[in-house]
């Protein structure tokens, strides 16, 4: 009993946004969806301004994206990040997941359903191979991992992508005349962006609001907003990825659907996989859930953003980086919900101190 206590609390602490996500999840992936078929207009004006220097993202993805990240930084007490680091053998995991089995493994599921649509299957592959730096800390959050050591997962992922990314696209694609110093500079304001500058912010300010306003409203009033925020910047990206694709989500389900099987079955597979080697090996559950999450979550601002380099906005490999987030956001949703079921069967371990930051 003394142990569902504070989950108890902690539900009935919870606000309209966070007691009904799945909910406002899917009323946002409608309304997204109703936007594009009905309002195309509007569309294709938020479509026209876009940031030149991350492949013309379109600026409201960018501005959503930020909202996810800052308030989700904003949440860790940084003297755990030190913890986090003395413990490296998630962060090994993580990397090997991305990096040795993730690629090959889109690649196969790719040919398998894509063999017939090679510019859907490029687009698809560009999404195995980029790890997730930025909105899996939400995951995270919201799955009640240990955010701390997720940030210094991230924080490595992100030094390894602007590495990696551009000749591992190369190798997997199979593409010769890559722009590399294009791509890992797109790659690299990316990274600065979407998790530098929200880390920076998150010292900063917490410093700053602590010394002036005291830990108690900072922990209470300011995180409190602050999750709320995270939590408007992600239903917000939903409308509006949604929107981008509203009329062809609506005209061509067909299309959508076969781009969504390979990327559907690759975190159906890592998922569980990555949760099960942390369970062998004896992790606790807000480590091993960290692992899972960073370990299958694909970058899509990043796959967008290379797919429209190599192929244009048009194509087929920009559809299908599209498709990435499409799925990822209730996949995700979803198994942060069934991890949660499981959490019980991990080894215990002292959580009060994270409890105050979680959702």
């Amino acid at each position: 009993m003394t142990s569902e206590q504070p989950t108890i609390k902690e539900e009935a602490k919870l606000g309209i946004f966070e007691k009904y996500l799945t909910l406002w999840i899917v009323v946002c992936i409608i309304m997204g969806i109703l936007l594009g078929r009905f309002v195309p207009q509007l569309v294709s004006f938020l479509e026209s301004v876009t940031i030149a220097e991350l492949g013309y993202m379109p600026l409201p993805i960018g501005i959503f994206l930020f909202l996810v990240m800052y308030p989700t930084v904003a949440s860790i007490k940084f003297k755990d990040v030190k913890k986090a680091a003395k413990a490296p053998k998630p962060t090994i995991l993580t990397l090997i997941a991305n990096w040795v089995i993730a690629p090959p493994m889109m690649v196969l599921l790719a040919s398998i359903f894509l063999s017939n649509y090679p510019e859907f299957a490029h687009g698809v592959i560009l999404l195995g191979i980029a790890p997730c730096t930025a909105m899996v800390l939400f995951w995270i959050l919201f799955a009640k991992g240990n955010v701390a050591q997720g940030l210094i997962i991230t924080a490595i992922n992100a030094v390894s992508i602007v590495i990696l990314y551009a000749p591992s696209a190369a190798f997997w694609l199979g593409v010769t005349g890559i722009n590399m110093l294009e791509i890992i500079t797109n790659i690299a304001l990316s990274v600065v962006l979407f998790v530098g500058l929200p880390i920076v912010l998150g010292v900063v300010l917490r410093r700053d609001l602590m010394k002036r306003k005291g830990e108690a409203w900072y922990n209470k009033t300011y995180l409190g907003l602050m999750n709320k925020l995270a939590i408007i910047g992600l239903l917000g990206t939903l409308i509006v990825m949604f929107a981008y694709e509203g009329h062809t989500i609506l005209t061509q389900p067909f299309i959508i659907g076969l781009i969504a099987i390979p990327v559907f079955l690759h975190e159906a597979i890592m998922l569980p996989l990555l949760l099960g080697i942390a369970w062998f090996s004896n992790w606790d559950y807000e480590t091993s859930v960290v692992s899972a999450i960073i370990g299958s979550s694909t970058h899509f601002e990043i796959a967008i953003t290379v797919a429209i380099t190599l192929f244009g906005v048009g194509s087929g490999a920009a559809l299908a980086t599209v498709v990435g987030p499409l799925m990822e956001v209730p996949v995700m949703v979803g198994f942060a919900k069934l991890a949660l079921r499981t959490s019980h069967r991990f080894p215990r371990k002292k959580r009060a101190n994270q409890r105050d930051n979680m959702l």
